[in-house]
């Protein structure tokens, strides 16, 4: 059966393993290419000896390791149409209990396999507590004990599929939710196709470590939804397939706004990556000019007190903190506003902008990770600054004089949110199940 390249990793003398060959070794069902400098007295291999590791060859000279592929069969290749064996999939990622992008597109996932006639069995991360036990989720290490006693047991159902799927984010949650999983899935012999959302994963990867390298090594794919985080995982060493988010435009009432009126959005949670403070800023800067400006803020978040009390210092009236909204109200929320901002200062591929595309809301955005993508200036929406309000006032303000030119960007946005339907991934999941090769 044909093998598929899974990851390339570069090993170089920064690479954090005490032994790079015995780390390939334990690398299960890859193709692997290996090269790099052989001058650091450390290194377990030296110029001029050869070593096989399984089916690899190990050859090194003074100055190049190289070692040539090793080859074994990550998932039998099947036909899009001939998937039997893998229909039973594992979907591990977190519940809509933890509103965030995540979740949303797991359970977007969830429900497109499904119509697919996949036998789907959703773990979450987030396992409801039993009722007596709910009021542990106040306590913060309590909750986190007993989340993963039941999360732990939640995986033994690996057993009981024939693939996982395991939604991953970075740092703690990496190491909370991910590697119990690998682990189970290791132990139960299914292959698992990691899914790596987080805007982070440049730091988490570059000084996570063995906390980090070595999980990633045991998984059979790493899929990622952006270009933005392809680009980063290549940069240390892994090959990963990009996938697009997944948005269901039909949930949306897409309409132009003429004219457009100074109803502004801002859909993030209340967390410092994402600066609402600065999207206030910019509001206090436009309310000055335009005194019937609103700004809705959709979102939870650990800084909600600290930014109504920005609101409040600043004098800012008509600013609506509406908290957490559901999935299903949340198309509601755009259909009530007219310009969409954005100030995040680390990200990935928000689910909030695809929305707002497909509610034909002209988009204000930094250019955070795969948001300069997303977005191309002047054409689908325009970007500015990261940390400069005030380059957010002047993109409102021109969008408000220029009616038309707005609507062409919103416009131009919806058919560009087409490209995260599921009519346009299904091929890419379809074949990365059956095991195509890509």
């Amino acid at each position: 059966m044909p093998a598929s390249v899974l990851h390339l990793i570069e090993v170089t003398h920064a690479t954090p393993y005490p032994d790079p060959v015995r780390h390939i070794a334990e690398k299960p069902a890859c193709k692997i290419r290996f090269s790099g400098t052989a001058g650091d007295a450390d290194r377990p291999l030296r110029p001029g000896m050869g070593r096989s590791v399984g089916d690899t060859k190990i050859i090194t000279t003074k100055d190049q390791l190289s070692i040539m592929e090793l080859s074994a069969n990550t998932m039998p290749s099947r036909s899009v149409d001939d998937v039997t064996s893998f229909r039973r999939v594992a979907v591990i990622a977190p519940g809509l209990d933890i509103l965030g992008g995540q979740g949303i597109q797991a359970a977007a996932l969830v429900e497109a396999l499904r119509g697919e006639g996949f036998e789907i069995d959703f773990i979450p991360m987030n396992p409801t507590f039993p009722g007596g036990l709910r009021w542990l989720r106040k306590l913060p290490y309590l909750r986190t004990l007993l989340n993963q006693v039941l999360y732990r047991w939640s995986l033994k159902r690996i057993a009981r599929v024939d693939i996982v799927h395991l939604f991953s984010a970075s740092y703690w949650s990496f190491l909370l939710a991910q590697v119990p999983a690998i682990k189970a899935s290791r132990q139960y012999g299914k292959p698992v196709i990691l899914n790596y959302h987080s805007g982070e994963a440049d730091d988490h990867l570059r000084n996570w470590g063995k906390r980090v390298h070595p999980w990633l090594a045991m998984v059979n794919r790493i899929v990622v939804p952006s270009v933005y985080l392809k680009q980063v995982f290549a940069n240390y060493g892994y090959v990963t397939q990009v996938i697009p988010n997944i948005i269901r435009l039909d949930q949306f009432n897409y309409r132009l706004r003429s004219p457009l009126q100074p109803r502004l959005l801002s859909v993030r949670n209340l967390e410092s990556i994402y600066r609402i403070e600065n999207t206030l800023a910019a509001f206090a800067l436009i309310k000055a000019k335009l005194p019937d400006a609103t700004l809705i803020i959709a979102g939870y978040g650990s800084l909600e007190a600290s930014l109504r009390a920005y609101a409040t210092e600043k004098g800012l009236t008509d600013v609506h903190f509406i908290g957490r909204v559901e999935p299903a109200d949340i198309a509601a929320v755009y259909d009530n506003a007219d310009i969409f901002i954005n100030s995040s200062v680390v990200d990935n591929q928000p689910v909030s902008i695809l929305e707002a595309f497909a509610a034909g809301l002209p988009v204000i955005s930094t250019p955070t990770g795969d948001i300069a993508y997303m977005i191309k200036d002047q054409e689908n929406g325009m970007l500015v600054p990261a940390d400069e309000p005030e380059r957010i006032a002047e993109a409102v303000f021109w969008l408000l004089k220029h009616d038309h030119e707005a609507n062409t960007l919103a416009t131009q946005a919806r058919t560009d949110a087409d490209k995260y339907t599921w009519r346009q991934v299904r091929k890419d999941w379809m074949d990365l199940y059956s095991g195509a090769p890509t």
